[in-house]
């Protein structure tokens, strides 16, 4: 059975740095802290991060070459060190070993290093796709510590974006839990329903609509259970469970190719010799298949997509 308590501990979660915000106003903040070598300074090429044979973020003191590149200040720690991210321009080194995506060191990552490893690639994801103004089309400039992009033409400010989207471990009466196959999804990957929250919805309702929509079934006892950021690109996962009402599943055309009820015996055979692929440790949808299970589930780290 599920525990009442939400869960805690997930990656990415931190706590993180002291983000310190009261200093990005201070339009010296980034040209000073590059001049100080005391900076520990994040590299980011391409969506991966350098990392030490720890695995462990990799920090470096500030390069001449980065007063020239996109910084953002990331914050403060307890000894009053300040932390920079930058954005390095790609390179034939990029795949070397010492480099990685956040999906493969998120689980092992620290919880504040995860924390702010997941604050600096959703800034570089929507600094890479905000470069014009949404109002008049001109250039933007980041400012505030690279935390605002600014219209060069209307003075517009313009902020990081962040796209909540609800997932939920939906049971039946029978305490059997629901897995399903996005299109996108490899022919052996299973995972818990998600989906954007629309304008307009509370966050219950979006769970609803969704398991509605996309498994045609019918849910109540709607339970917040945690969160967590998923810079992949900017998103929020924002977890809970729910009850069904009935079990007849009606898939949706084009976006579930298949869907199932698995009690725990059968998610052990699924896993086992059927070869079924669960989300990797570092996510809320493994935690929350977890959660329902009762324990870790021994399943490797895989792609689900593909």
């Amino acid at each position: 059975m599920t525990t009442p308590f939400p869960i805690a501990g997930l990656a990415l979660t931190g706590p993180g740095l002291e983000r310190s915000a009261e200093r990005r106003t201070d339009a010296l903040l980034l040209p000073t802290l590059l001049g100080d070598p005391a900076t520990r300074v994040l590299a980011i090429r391409r969506g991966r991060l350098p990392i030490d044979a720890t695995d462990r973020l990799r920090w470096r003191a500030p390069h001449p070459d980065d007063r020239d590149r996109l910084v953002v200040f990331l914050g403060t720690d307890g000894e009053h060190t300040a932390y920079v991210g930058v954005m390095e321009d790609p390179t034939e080194s990029d795949r070397d070993e010492g480099w990685a995506g956040l999906r493969a060191v998120a689980a092992t990552l620290p919880a504040a290093e995860g924390a702010t490893a997941a604050t600096l690639i959703a800034l570089a994801n929507w600094h890479a796709t905000h470069s014009r103004c949404p109002r008049c089309g001109a250039p933007t400039e980041p400012v505030l510590a690279g935390w605002v992009r600014r219209c060069a033409e209307d003075g517009s400010d313009h902020f990081p974006r962040t796209d909540p989207a609800v997932i939920m471990a939906v049971t039946d009466a029978d305490d059997r839990l629901l897995l399903a196959r996005g299109s996108g999804f490899l022919a052996a990957g299973m995972s818990v329903l998600a989906g954007f929250v629309e304008p307009g919805e509370t966050l219950a309702a979006a769970v609803a609509r969704e398991v509605a929509e996309e498994v045609g079934v019918t849910v109540t006892e709607v339970e917040y259970v945690g969160d967590q950021p998923w810079p992949f690109p900017t998103g929020l996962m924002i977890g809970f469970r729910a009850r069904a009402r009935d079990t007849a599943l009606r898939l949706r055309d084009g976006e579930i190719e298949a869907a199932r009820w698995f009690t725990r015996a059968e998610l052990d055979a699924a896993l086992g010799e059927e070869g079924l692929r669960i989300p990797g440790r570092a996510s809320i949808a493994r935690r929350l298949i977890e959660d329902w299970y009762g324990a870790p589930l021994e399943a490797p780290d895989t792609m689900l997509r593909r």
